[in-house]
């Protein structure tokens, strides 16, 4: 249980990482158009439907090709 939690723990570290390295470049995750912002007198919603969506994507077609290569 405890190697289980320090791998996703590393997990979490690294794709952290890598989530601020493409905010640097430009990329606007979290600000695509599609994702629903609303603001309100006294509350604000955010959700990041389009992030999501492209993220999902991406895993699932590099999961895809992790799967094709372990073969």
């Amino acid at each position: 249980m405890g190697r289980l939690l320090v791998i996703v723990g590393v997990a979490l570290a690294v794709i952290g990482g890598i989530v601020m390295l493409l905010s640097r470049t430009g990329l606007p995750l979290g600000r695509l158009p599609g994702d629903i912002l609303y603001r309100g007198k006294n509350t604000t919603f955010y959700f990041p439907l389009a992030s999501s969506i492209l993220i999902s994507v991406v895993l699932s077609i590099v999961l895809f090709l992790i799967g094709r290569m372990r073969r």
